[in-house]
């Protein structure tokens, strides 16, 4: 059986040799020729390998190397790698620009794709960003601007204008003909865009039906007039979850009146999905866990309003403890099993809330409703809090010779599960209907407030028992 990697690296010598070789030995390689000067050898060992990886030596260079790299490569080769630099080194572009003179940084973003072009311009300063639009063609400029213009959770925020359209009216010989001109400048080509003379989308023609199709064939014969499409104001996750639903590489993006503006390619769409996941983990977690790139004092602003809120929930609990310490003087051994029973609840109403914000996440899915959700929750909650509750009240009952005192234990475990788990499950609810963002109902608060509703179903319980205990 032939290994289809194996073919792939014998059509592609440069790739199988890059890929027989470290990713250290690659970059000493390439900072050898860089310490000679030689700019002939830089360019013939640097582009022995995959864009990807150009990326990486590129960030790795110090600042001194990497002034010896902007001479020797041209605007339009750098921004090929910035192209392909993932979101969170995009802070580390806005530094580099500075490095370069004016001129240089305004080729690198004018030969760059719109969409990249423009989410780098928006996070500039407004002198600079002005500074460089001003030394691009106007034409480029004027593009640019008008992708900055929308949001940045939108279509319209990550869409690109680099994709090829063409009319119903032309046969498929001109089609191919058109395609050849363009595709250099196109960020992708496996769909053709249809339009009127009003540039409105009316079809969509792959690039498959295009070289499988008779040159004398019209196009309008062999397009496909249901088009999927998107409106340029809406949200983003929206737009990833229809592209996944289609299983499509790129979708259109138009405006009210059907005017087709742009395509959004599934590369973005991939950054987008992984910016929503990283959004809900940061919520859940009750931390941004992108501020690894932030200096510890932005890290501490950033984590401190949620730390002081729960402290302050926390200290509601505090208080409700204080509130039994007549109970707890009397049945000292009641003290053993708080952390117990608030940390077991906890984490169950953690599990319960990430199946809502999944469920909340995924509005399409409409296999169960909400109220099926939640009473799915309560009845997960009593069954995980009676098997939970069993197995401590004969834990507490064998080790403290007291199966009164691993009764009330166990029953409270019981209701504090069952309590964590709906509250899990309809405070997200609750956020979304409110219209704020669910995943913000995060870890640390579910268990804070389990703590509380658990120690006061525990020492309740244990009230109605005290005469037994005592």
């Amino acid at each position: 059986m032939v290994d289809k990697k194996e073919v792939q690296n014998a059509e592609n010598p440069e790739i199988y040799e890059s890929q027989q070789m470290t990713d250290e030995e690659v970059f000493e390689g390439v900072m050898a020729c860089l310490r000679r000067n030689d700019r002939v050898a830089f360019r013939e060992e640097f582009f022995k390998n995959h864009t990807f990886v150009q990326a990486q030596i590129y960030l790795n260079l110090e600042f001194a190397d990497r002034q010896l790299v902007h001479e020797f490569l041209e605007p339009q080769e750098l921004a090929e790698i910035y192209d392909i630099i993932d979101d969170e080194d995009e802070s580390l572009i806005l530094a580099f620009l500075n490095e370069m003179n004016d001129e240089y940084s305004a080729v690198v973003l004018g030969e760059m794709y719109t969409d990249n072009a423009a989410d780098i311009l928006n996070d500039l300063k407004p002198e600079k960003m002005r500074t460089y639009l001003r030394l691009m063609p106007k034409a480029r400029a004027d593009e640019l601007k008008v992708l900055m213009n929308y949001g940045d959770e939108t279509a319209g925020g990550i869409m690109t204008t680099e994709f090829v359209s063409i009319k119903a009216n032309q046969t498929i010989r001109s089609a191919m003909t058109l395609l050849r001109a363009k595709a250099e400048n196109a960020e992708s080509i496996y769909y053709l865009y249809i339009v009127d003379d009003d540039n409105r989308l009316v079809g969509v023609l792959s690039l498959r039906d295009l070289i499988l199709s008779e040159g004398h064939v019209l196009v309008s014969d062999v397009m496909s007039s249901r088009v999927i499409s998107v409106d340029v104001d809406e949200e983003q996750s929206q737009v990833a979850r229809t592209i996944k639903d289609y299983d499509f590489f790129a979708i259109p993006v138009v405006e009210a009146t059907g005017e087709l503006l742009g395509i959004i390619t599934v590369d973005d769409i991939l950054d987008v999905m992984d910016d929503e996941a990283m959004a809900d983990y940061s919520g859940l977690a009750g931390v941004d866990v992108d501020e690894q790139y932030e200096s510890p004092s932005k890290s501490a602003k950033s984590r401190l309003p949620w730390l002081i809120t729960l402290l302050c929930l926390g200290m509601g609990t505090s208080s409700l403890i204080s509130q039994f310490e007549g109970m707890i003087s009397e049945v000292a051994t009641l003290s053993l099993f708080i952390t117990l029973i608030t940390g077991t609840a906890g984490n169950a109403g953690t599990q319960s809330l990430a199946v809502a914000v999944r469920k909340l996440a995924l509005p399409d899915d409409q296999s169960t409703s909400l109220f099926s959700m939640i009473m799915r929750e309560i009845v997960t909650g009593l069954l995980c809090g009676a098997i939970t509750g069993l197995t401590i009240m004969l834990i507490v009952g064998f080790w403290q010779s007291n199966f009164v005192l691993g009764a009330v234990v166990g029953i409270a475990m019981l209701c504090a599960i069952t309590v964590a788990n709906l509250a899990g499950s309809l405070i997200p609810i609750l956020m979304d209907r409110l219209g704020f963002d669910p995943a913000v109902a995060s870890g640390p608060f579910i268990t804070t407030l389990s703590d509380l509703t658990s120690v006061l179903i525990y020492f309740t319980i244990a009230a109605q028992f005290l005469p037994l205990l005592m």
